[in-house]
């Protein structure tokens, strides 16, 4: 959930250096940081379904959502932020159509009327495999981490829709896909990464975005990776992380969403564009600053060529708005140099990886 950041705001953060944020220990203090790939998305779904030890009934999550979810800007805590929504006006003291609202009295629950808000399954129920199930107990369907509050208009409108590109405001892209907005992309992409971990078999990103798979795990697009990394975390996402992964608080789960923690380890495991790194003893994850050299740096022609001490497997290059342009994974070497070839003129985030770390070089096309 990002509010009022620059284009050239938002790359200083993600590529520049890391941002404090919720901490590594001791929750993490018995992670292995050297991992990545699928060792380090194996080790953390291992970590967050040890530690999820409170399982919430579906009318608990009331509680919780009445706790977690209250808006960080409001002194009184008497709001709830309601994903999708960008309207300020409050109601039920609008004349207008209240399902644009961002907001919404934290008793006003329930799911009946129009002017109640609901908890919203991030994506439709239906679109696990199986269905999640929200009348039991230890389920997918009633995990606090992927449940919101949301008004019902809207969440009747998002229906059972798939997520996709989009711009704006949330809603319908077509008559089967949804853009939940610029406002709430990166917590909707963090919240289903964290259920891909939870419950790796039945809640698979391929099954509830539109997008391509990533070459490293077939489950994951490439959609989500982008949201990550376009939307950095907010207050209200820390607060509801730090909540649940306090097992003292009344209606917690014990477990904690890794990718709010630190967005970053997204791109540790998946690759994709870089993301808001929280951490900063995780920027040893790159290799040495020597090893690597690409040169001409300005280049004229679009042709850059690249000498590693390592043998990289994966090239990808992003532009300025961190959307990949070109991948080449397992490239091949000529002259014992990589290349990169046709270029348009312009300025470019170039990634590369070995079996363990990578770096990241600015390169421009003159």
């Amino acid at each position: 959930m990002k509010k009022n950041y620059t284009i050239l705001t938002l790359l200083f953060v993600l590529i520049s250096f890391g941002q404090d944020g919720s901490p590594a220990s001791p929750y993490y203090n018995d992670m292995n940081w050297s991992l990545t790939g699928m060792a380090l998305k194996n080790a953390l779904s291992t970590k967050i379904t040890n530690t999820h030890t409170n399982f919430l009934s579906y009318s608990e999550v009331w509680d919780a959502t009445q706790v977690t979810d209250l808006d960080p800007n409001d002194p009184t805590n008497s709001n709830v932020l309601l994903i999708y929504g960008f309207s300020n006006n409050t109601c039920p003291t609008s004349s207008s159509d209240d399902k644009d609202h961002r907001t919404r009295n934290k008793f006003f629950n329930g799911g009946s009327t129009s002017c109640e808000w609901n908890r919203e399954h991030v994506f439709a129920k239906s679109l696990g495999t199986p269905s999640l199930d929200d009348g039991g107990v230890s389920d997918a369907g009633e995990d606090a981490h992927h449940l919101r509050s949301s008004d019902v208009d809207r969440n009747n409108d998002r229906a059972s829709e798939k997520f996709a590109a989009g711009s704006g405001y949330s809603g319908d892209i077509t008559s089967s896909t949804w853009y939940p907005g610029d406002e709430w992309k990166g917590d909707v992409a963090r919240m289903i990464m964290y259920m891909y971990l939870r419950y790796p078999n039945q809640c698979l990103p391929i099954n509830v975005g539109i997008g391509n798979s990533v070459s490293i795990d077939p489950s994951m697009i490439d959609l989500f990776l982008q949201w990550n990394a376009e939307d950095p975390v907010s207050q209200y996402e820390d607060n509801r992380n730090t909540y649940h992964g306090n097992i003292a608080n009344p209606f917690a789960q014990g477990n904690r969403n890794p990718f709010i923690d630190n967005p970053y380890l997204a791109t540790i495991i998946w690759g994709g564009p870089i993301a808001q790194n929280r951490w900063t003893f995780l920027d040893n994850k790159t290799f040495a600053s020597n090893s690597i050299s690409v040169y001409p740096n300005p280049s004229n022609t679009g042709n850059f060529t690249i000498t590693s001490v390592e043998d990289l497997t994966r090239i990808a290059i992003y532009n300025i708005n961190g959307q990949l342009i070109q991948e080449e994974n397992n490239p091949s070497k000529i002259n014992d140099n990589y290349e990169i070839t046709g270029l348009a003129s312009g300025f470019y985030f170039l990634e590369l990886s070995n079996n363990s770390a990578k770096q990241i070089k600015k390169i421009l096309v003159n």
